[in-house]
């Protein structure tokens, strides 16, 4: 399988690595000092840049007729304009917050809890992610992802940085080191608390789900989930 990569920093070289190991060619490695030449070759590309570009990626793939994986964040305001010229385009695309099964799994286990607690008013549900301090965007699409899962299983109806009302979650952003990710969901009551969390240890688990849902999507179409590729749904 030909990969482009769109955006080359440690996620993108650490993609690259697994992709060769799983027996891949790389056929494009881009990032602010080249072109999109040698996308068309590709079979399949995967997203890892940052939000100022990420528009820009996209699109192209979908032009150049290349289904693409799109791991970045902080751009999801236009996520529904590339959707409609995923369509329009009979392209194939996925963009998760975080491809890693592990991350995935607690997904999973972070809407069942909500289900559970939402019977119970006494719990105060909030949030905590911890990243490196390159991380650009703050929440983590992670913890934004976790977040809607908690909504949409519950009577919260937004999330927040801010003092939080009581339809709220709380959402702490913090930014120390080279730290991989560290999410933790909590319920607080006056009594006791619940709390589920997921620790990465290093990028590995993001890259190498990135490329196992990159190998799924070559002779798609349509607009799809980490949960299509890990069969969850």
């Amino acid at each position: 399988m030909k990969i482009a990569l769109l955006g080359y920093g440690k996620m993108g070289q650490t993609i690259e690595r697994i992709a060769l190991e799983r027996g891949h060619e790389i056929v494009l490695k881009k990032d602010e000092f080249n072109t999109y030449e040698g996308l068309s070759d590709a079979d399949v590309a995967i997203d890892f840049s940052i939000p100022a570009v990420a528009v820009e990626n996209i699109s192209s793939c979908f032009y150049a007729n290349v289904p693409v994986i799109s791991g970045t964040t902080g751009w999801l305001d236009r996520y529904d304009e590339m959707v409609a010229l995923c369509k329009e385009k009979n392209g194939a695309f996925i963009s998760s917050s975080n491809f890693s099964l592990g991350v995935n799994l607690f997904f999973g286990l972070n809407e069942y809890l909500a289900k559970m607690m939402s019977k119970f008013d006494s719990y105060k549900v909030d949030m905590e992610e911890i990243h490196h301090t390159q991380k650009l965007d703050a929440p983590s699409g992670t913890a934004i992802s976790l977040a809607k899962g908690v909504i949409e299983n519950s009577n919260y109806t937004n999330w927040t940085m801010e003092n939080p009302n009581s339809n709220e979650i709380h959402i702490e952003a913090v930014r120390i080191g080279d730290v991989p990710g560290t999410h933790t969901v909590t319920y607080n009551s006056g009594i006791d608390s619940i709390e589920i969390k997921h620790t990465a240890h290093n990028r590995e688990g993001f890259a190498l789900g990135a490329v196992i849902a990159a190998e799924w999507i070559v002779g798609k179409q349509g607009i799809f989930s980490m949960k299509d590729v890990l069969e969850m749904n």
